[in-house]
């Protein structure tokens, strides 16, 4: 944390109200959604008569404490069918601090409205009786990823300890159910309330949001803080026509402001791609690897030294936009439908929407978004062609293009480096990409150097990190003993010492340690 900030220095709430954005996209929620908890939470912390560290601390929690949604993408959308977006917003109408059964005819009404009749019974059913195991797996996910995050983001080890107890409850009833009172961090007790007033004021109305506080004061909340924010609710839900929340945000932020140089960017634009890759396992480590390729590429073809570092950067970030898509569109095993394949489209533009906004990341946001766009006008989401793309776009869209071929898809296993070269010659010569830009991608492909270990991170030994590559590919026990010809109860006792080396207690937290460690293959 630094308090004067010289001019070559970013502020880093900038670069986290960025991934507010992409976090509000990956729950379904209108853009500044967590930009306007934010703003609530302050005031209530102003009304508390927080100190200024912790006012700090409320202000950062209040940006980051979804930013674990993606890793718990997979649970959402394994409970509705593929669709954890849309799951996530009829679960909004409810809020944090909802109890198990309570509200239970609106939930019924509103949970995962787009399924068949039979299929929402199911749901609703198996979240209040049977879904007590899955439903504690994803808060473990979900905390722990945004715990590990907001470390990424250099944060205080204070933020990224209450980020773990986003799910818990003044009563004890929440989850992992570790904390209660006031055990729970006293900057996430703020945010859980501001959050609730807003999303259900957002989802609802302002009178059901309000109920909700009075009827979860001393169970889901802090009575203490309830009554805060009953004191002058309109306040904290902000008026009608008022001034653009980015701007108050930004400018709100407590002193000393946290800044990093500005060498640091492309550490918390890798932290950005990790974000994004831990939604869906098959893309765990992809961001990392397009970046790396396509920078090796760029310097190849003689790009200066700041062109280059602009090309790794925007390769990090250039999939930020895919949180805003289902996993079951990611996942599926077939051809896309029209409306699933528009929603495909459209995530470079999201990628882009997210970057702009951000005065560091706005010179990234064209050359991020242009990774799916090709020479001939047939890419997207612009339809951009050969003039409109210069040489860090082509040599992005072809790492990019090399990256997603050489590794397994669910509609098709990896090809080999031989059938992706013909397959990328295929599209030079169909006028898509840019011959130079795919031989300078080719060329650091095969001249790639040998990954040479002293000693595998966290003191793991080979075989736990061929088990590692595979829990963050998101296999199950079952299936990693079956890959390694081991039993499964040895692939067990291999995932439980995993753990307890590297420091993280869930799938979602090994993923990010093997993608931090440039283990996901």
């Amino acid at each position: 944390m630094e308090g004067a900030r010289p001019d070559d220095r970013i502020r880093l709430a900038e670069l986290m109200a960025a991934l507010s954005l992409a976090t509000d996209l990956g729950l379904g929620r209108p853009l500044e959604h967590e930009l306007r908890v934010c703003l609530a939470a302050l005031e209530l912390a102003e009304r508390l008569g927080l100190p200024p560290e912790e006012r700090s601390e409320v202000y950062y929690v209040a940006l980051l404490a979804h930013v674990g949604c993606t890793g718990a993408a997979a649970d959402f959308a394994s409970w509705a069918g593929g669709d954890d977006i849309h799951l996530l917003q009829g679960m909004r109408r409810l809020g944090l601090g909802s109890g198990p059964g309570e509200d239970l005819p609106h939930l019924a009404r509103h949970l995962a409205d787009d399924r068949p009749l039979v299929e929402r019974g199911r749901l609703l059913a198996r979240m209040l009786t049977g879904g007590e195991r899955a439903a504690a797996l994803m808060a473990a996910n979900l905390c722990e990823g945004a715990s590990l995050l907001a470390r990424r983001l250099h944060m205080p080890e204070a933020v990224a300890l209450a980020l773990t107890q986003l799910m818990e409850r003044w009563d004890g009833k929440g989850l992992p159910g570790r904390a209660a009172g006031q055990a729970i961090a006293r900057p996430m007790r703020i945010v859980c309330v501001a959050h609730d007033l807003v999303a259900i004021a957002g989802a609802r109305n302002g009178d059901a949001a309000l109920g909700a506080l009075e009827r979860r004061r001393g169970r889901g909340y802090d009575p203490e803080i309830v009554d805060a924010a009953l004191a002058e609710p309109a306040t904290l839900l902000g008026a009608p026509g008022a001034p653009d929340a980015w701007e108050r945000v930004i400018a709100a932020e407590p002193e000393p402001v946290a800044t990093i140089s500005a060498a640091g960017l492309a550490s918390v634009a890798r932290a950005f791609g990790e974000f994004a890759d831990v939604k869906v396992a098959f893309l765990h480590g992809h961001s990392t690897r397009v970046a790396e390729l396509a920078a090796t590429a760029a310097e190849g073809l003689g790009c200066s030294r700041s062109q280059t570092a602009a090309v790794r950067a925007a390769g990090f970030v250039h999939d930020v936009g895919r949180v805003s898509v289902p996993n079951g569109i990611w996942d599926k095993p077939g051809p896309l439908s029209a409306s699933e394949r528009e929603r495909v489209r459209l995530h470079p533009y999201y990628t882009e929407r997210v970057l702009e906004r951000s005065r560091a990341l706005t010179a990234l946001a064209p050359l991020a978004g242009a990774h799916h766009e090709r020479l001939d006008g047939s890419g997207y989401h612009r339809g951009a062609t050969a003039a409109q793309l210069g040489a860090g776009a082509r040599v992005l869209a072809a790492a990019d293009a090399y990256d997603a071929m050489t590794h397994d898809r669910p509609y098709r296993p990896a090809l080999a480096p031989a059938a992706a070269r013909a397959e990328l010659g295929d599209l030079v010569g169909a006028g898509a990409l840019d011959k130079r830009a795919v031989d300078a991608v080719l060329e650091a492909a095969g001249s790639a150097p040998l990954r040479v270990r002293q000693a595998q991170p966290a003191g793991l030994s080979d075989r736990e990190v061929e088990v590692l590559r595979l829990i963050a590919q998101g296999r199950s026990n079952k299936e990693i003993a079956r890959a390694l010809t081991i039993a499964e109860k040895t692939a067990g006792h291999h995932v439980e010492h995993i753990y307890a080396k590297t420091g993280v207690t869930t799938r979602v937290g090994a993923a990010l340690f093997a993608m931090r460690h440039d283990l996901a293959e």
